[in-house]
């Protein structure tokens, strides 16, 4: 049966429990090898999500929207249709007012509409996407930062940069006072501080690109923008539970790679600044309830008996996305059977969840989309990611003074290390593996078998090296980093996402920044001085293509081809975009990292 949460209902962990309550009851969820103690303990503070069917459903609005966007491809074609600024437009009217003059638009005998008379219902009732999100001049943005990159030596480096730079200015944004007044007219949601924006067609602020955003920031010496960001994100975990896939409402459905402690971390480690972390902690445990609620935990028992909890990607949808609904049908036009089409559209929205949407990782045929599995995968890269928020909510605590909350994550980091060790190491190929699961229930516990992992050779199996329990370990750096450099992921210009061409846009040959920037930053952090002197050749490819796009283009894009110098990437479900927030943010990384000598050349 499927559990129906109420539009813009806040999740169980998001209603006003108090620090005690929250640590008690994010203490209780660590209790992973006892699922009755942690549910009867948690259900006492505030009822899970139990109910593996949860659905929270969309708005009238949003519904609305997506007649319109059905309507539009099947009025104006195919041809350079985006479904995406249907549901990104905002009502002139209100919406009973729009949904009567739609309806009343003059039909032809088969029931279509004409190109001219939609085109004028549009211009008339709706505001232009992006309208909604007007532009902010960032209140600490300067030309050139005092101490900015200090180690970049070369003046064509160092120009490019500054306008990398620059580029925070064009994308900062603010919600719109308007929305603010008439939140029901428009599809995004208001929020407290301005953001920035990935750029061209993602037009509001998202969840895991905001983690490169803020190291970009950071380099720029742009602290109080990187801070807003943060107060942005606490603020969805406030009202919702979890951190939103991005900021509209048709993202209230799933969340996407939980990076906030991450961000918070890099803040203060820059600026010290302690109000932040207090305000931070009790958000944090907030979102540490929902990525350990039962839709997302599953439990796998070793071959010595141990149960180890670990997580996966579970969006609450069952339908085609809003942002997405014609290609989403469209996709699932095959399936004949009502239940397993609701199956793959959860997989699909799962797969947005996951960041990497889409790529040959999540299906269990590469040459069939609909065969999607997104929930029956626990991720090497997300239990990561959980990993760290364990660790970074420990050193929060500690430095808040909280050492109760401080050791109970400590020994909960503790638990989950070994459970990665356990489920997804693999000593033959020295690489962290995702793992299949014998099916998407979860009901009970699962027992570990060597040929559910996945051998397929992905980036994301590097991953666990930007973690300190991980790059500290000099002999398993040593043992990994010679894994990567023949797993045939290093290219000329970069780390390709996998080995396979599927035309997905998470696979070869595309790179991207978040992933050039996780792996490069735990080789460089590992103390050996091989490890560091491959991450930066690494840096250095990926500098220089794209340096060289920008060059060739005038713009940073939001992946690369790296077999191919300044070439952007391609495949997917949309047009190659510009802009763009985390590739600005990892070469401004990089070159704070690494910097550019004087005397090295930059092109190819």
């Amino acid at each position: 049966m499927t559990k129906i949460l109420k539009p813009y209902s806040r999740l169980p962990y998001s209603h006003a429990l108090n620090f005690k309550e929250l640590s008690l009851l994010a203490l209780a969820l660590l209790i992973s090898d006892s699922v009755l103690t942690t549910m009867s303990v948690s259900e006492s503070l505030s009822p899970c999500i139990s109910d593996i069917e949860t659905v929270i459903p969309t708005t009238p609005l949003v519904s609305f929207f997506e007649r319109l966007q059905e309507t539009a491809l099947n009025t104006f074609g195919e041809t350079n249709f985006d479904p995406k600024l249907y549901v990104d437009l905002s009502l002139k009217f209100d919406l009973p007012t729009t949904e009567d003059a739609f309806v009343k638009l003059p039909k032809s005998a088969n029931g279509s509409l004409s190109a001219e008379d939609l085109k004028g219902f549009i211009e008339k009732y709706f505001e232009s996407a992006g309208n909604d999100m007007v532009y902010c001049e960032p209140v600490d943005f300067v030309p050139e930062p005092e101490g900015f990159l200090p180690k970049v030596k070369n003046p064509e480096v160092r120009a490019w940069a500054l306008e990398v730079h620059a580029l925070w200015k064009n994308l900062s944004r603010k919600v719109s006072d308007q929305v603010q007044k008439r939140p029901e007219l428009h599809s995004v949601l208001p929020l407290p501080e301005p953001v920035m924006i990935p750029g061209s067609r993602f037009r509001e602020i998202y969840y895991w690109d905001s983690y490169w955003v803020i190291r970009g920031l950071l380099a720029s010496k742009m602290y109080e923008t990187a801070k807003g960001i943060v107060t942005n994100l606490i603020y969805f975990i406030e009202e919702y539970g979890y951190v939103l896939n991005g900021g509209r409402a048709y993202y209230t459905n799933r969340s996407q790679p939980p990076l906030l402690s991450a961000m918070i971390y890099e803040i203060y480690n820059k600026t010290g600044d302690m109000q932040l972390v207090k305000k931070s902690l009790p958000a944090l445990l907030k979102e540490y309830c929902f990525w350990n609620s039962d839709i997302h935990k599953v439990i796998i028992q070793d071959s010595q008996s141990c149960n180890h909890t670990l997580n996966r990607y579970y969006a609450m949808w069952n339908k085609p996305r809003p942002e997405a609904t014609t290609k989403d049908k469209k996709f699932a036009s095959k399936i004949s059977n009502v239940s397993e089409k609701q199956q793959f559209y959860r997989e699909l929205a799962s797969a947005a969840e996951s960041g990497w949407d889409f790529s040959s990782r999540w299906m269990r045929n590469p040459s069939d989309f609909t065969t999607l599995a997104t929930t029956t995968i626990l991720p090497v890269d997300l239990n990561t990611f959980i990993l760290k928020m364990e660790l970074d909510i420990a050193f929060f605590a500690k430095v808040t003074g909280d050492n109760s909350t401080a050791t109970s994550f400590i020994e909960a980091s503790q638990s989950r290390l070994n459970a990665i060790k356990s489920v997804f190491w693999n000593e033959e190929v020295g690489q962290w593996l995702d793992y299949w699961l014998n099916d998407s229930t979860c009901k009970g516990c699962q027992t570990w078998e060597a040929c559910n992992q996945k051998q397929s050779v992905f980036a994301s199996n590097f991953i666990p090296l930007w973690v300190e329990s991980f790059y500290s370990d000099t002999s398993l750096v040593d043992k990994v980093m010679k894994s990567f450099q023949g797993s045939g992921l290093l290219c000329a210009y970069g780390i390709a996402t996998s080995l396979m061409n599927s035309g997905e846009q998470w696979d070869f040959p595309n790179g991207w920044a978040p992933l050039q920037h996780m792996i490069v930053e735990g080789l460089a952090r590992s103390g050996s001085k091989e490890a560091r002197s491959v991450a930066e050749d690494i840096a250095m490819r990926w500098i220089r293509t794209n340096y060289v796009a920008y060059k060739k283009t005038g713009k940073m894009h939001e992946k690369y081809n790296v077999e191919k110098c300044g070439e952007f990437g391609g495949g997917g479900k949309y047009v190659p975009q510009t802009g763009f927030g985390w590739s600005n943010g990892v070469v401004l990384a990089f070159l704070e990292e690494f910097g550019w000598p004087q005397d090295q050349m930059i092109d190819c």
